[in-house]
């Protein structure tokens, strides 16, 4: 009988953890959405007490999640419990997700608790949360390096007092695949009434061992898996939810097992990450890195053209990548753009169909051919909810190998339209230099990036910057076929955010 595991999606807690991955409330929102609809069984929307934005993010998506399970995490005290639940009482199948460290060294030196007062804070937090919400997880941090007969005695404690998941962390990603399954099959045998309770795991990918220990931790008999969206998280990151995923589908007859999720949509969740956080994946990432699918060497392409499964395990299309083909064009009308879209998995509202097809109908002007990944630039532009306080009226833009260069930059500020010139290293700079002119503020680039988006001569330009002022920070991203436009409305766009 082939056993079907939860998965556990933690990218908007443990994932926006990672240094530059913060998102407001809006594209934490979309993000919750995506996941929802590439099933994922439980939603780990964020630390509730952790801020105000923490705990505004939690009750948003607990409000608007229909499918999957919504949980917030807490330390194993009662103020934030309570706080947890205040955000996760709105959600149709709420989880309180509670934690507290059984690892000797976070003990002595973070708890400061001896392994009584564990054992109790861990039985009573368990308790107090279960009188809020019937679903209570409860995380032992560090547990791959805790003693396992005390492990034992945590989870034997917090399922008494009605923990319905228990959770082995890998919290420093130190274990071994062996060591993840060996603990995983202690625990099944040592912790009374262990069948009352999901076994989940959490690994992180410090040595480069998160899915390789996950997919172990599976074998040994784990029946819920936690990970992130293209790996994200804590320092290294977390186990990668395409890659688990793909590697129980590809390798159904090697692990028995099957998951809920809906792999067609994996594509487009990785890529809605990157765009959110501005951070892109390798192009040899596997599942959906560039190279994942890209065939070089002679002897290779021959293969896959004689018969695909030469040398691809997966298809493109099962994880949901779009075929680059012409499909699109300026004299296509609004029925065919909106088909399209839907064919492509993407489902807008009428405001929103209408702003997009307003801005494909401008690319066109530019572009002879729409391919489907303009059309994904296109929407993924619809992602961004900054407030355009600040709009780039038109900019001119005079360098060249001789002179400095200087940019004129006109911008809509409110009601107030303003112009000025700067000079700068290149055009980019005295864009940037000139914009901060107009807004008074010295606002600071702390990164720059551009990539093609798209194919050919008139590919679009994707830029991402992230940008600073006081301690405040924003990721501000736009794509244009002029590449120094996209420059300074990615700019804008940060500032806007800010």
């Amino acid at each position: 009988m082939i056993k079907r595991i939860k998965v556990f999606d933690t990218t908007l807690r443990d994932g926006e953890q990672s240094p530059g991955c913060s998102m407001n409330l809006q594209e934490k929102l979309e993000v919750a959405l995506q996941l929802e609809k590439l099933k994922v069984d439980i939603i780990e929307a964020g630390f509730a007490i952790a801020s105000p934005g923490d705990f505004e993010s939690v009750r948003e998506i607990a409000k608007n999640i229909k499918k999957s399970c919504v949980a917030s995490l807490c330390r194993a005290e009662e103020k934030d419990i309570d706080r947890a639940y205040e955000a996760l009482k709105y959600a149709v199948s709420p989880r309180i997700h509670t934690f507290l460290a059984t690892s000797p060294i976070h003990m002595k030196y973070k708890l400061k608790m001896t392994e009584y007062e564990v054992l109790e804070r861990a039985a009573l937090s368990v308790a107090y949360a279960k009188k809020y919400c019937n679903d209570v997880e409860f995380s032992a941090e560090d547990a791959s390096r805790s003693d396992k007969e005390f492990l034992a005695k945590v989870f034997s404690a917090v399922i008494a007092n009605g923990a319905t998941v228990i959770n082995i962390p890998d919290t420093v990603g130190y274990s071994s695949p062996e060591e993840m399954a060996a603990l995983i099959s202690f625990l099944r045998e040592n912790v009374h009434d262990i069948e009352k309770a999901e076994i989940s795991v959490h690994c992180h990918n410090d040595l480069g061992l998160a899915v390789s220990n996950t997919l172990a931790s599976i074998m040994a008999g784990a029946t819920q898996i936690e990970c992130t969206i293209n790996g994200i998280g804590e320092r290294a990151g977390n186990a990668s939810l395409e890659e688990l995923v793909m590697n129980l589908k590809t390798r159904k007859d090697y692990y028995n097992v099957e998951c809920n999720i809906e792999p067609k949509y994996i594509y487009r969740s990785s890529k809605l990450i990157q765009t959110i956080t501005g951070i892109p994946v390798a192009p040899t990432k596997s599942i959906v890195g560039d190279n994942a699918f890209a065939h070089e060497a002679g002897i290779h392409q021959h293969g896959v053209l004689v018969n695909r499964s030469t040398y691809e395990i997966m298809s493109p299309q099962d994880i949901g990548i779009p075929e680059n083909k012409i499909v699109l064009g300026k004299h296509s009308g609004k029925h065919a753009f909106e088909d399209r879209l839907k064919e492509l998995g993407y489902s807008l509202n009428t405001k929103e169909l209408k702003k997009a097809f307003d801005r494909f109908k401008i690319l066109a002007d530019k572009k002879k051919i729409i391919s489907d990944k303009d059309l994904d630039a296109l929407i993924a532009m619809k992602l961004d909810p900054a407030e355009q306080y600040y709009k780039l009226e038109n900019f001119v833009i005079n360098s060249g190998s001789k002179i400095t260069s200087t940019a004129t930059v006109s911008l809509q500020a409110g009601l107030k339209r303003a112009e000025v010139v700067a000079c700068g290293d290149g055009p980019v700079d005295a864009s940037y230099k000139a914009i901060n002119d107009i807004i008074e503020k010295k606002i600071l680039l702390d990164d720059y990036s551009i990539n093609a988006t798209t194919e050919g001569e008139d590919a679009l330009g994707e830029v991402i910057v992230k940008v600073s002022f006081n301690e405040h920070k924003a990721v501000g991203r736009a794509v244009s076929t002029d590449i120094i436009e996209a420059s300074i409305l990615a700019y804008l766009n940060g500032i806007n955010k800010l």
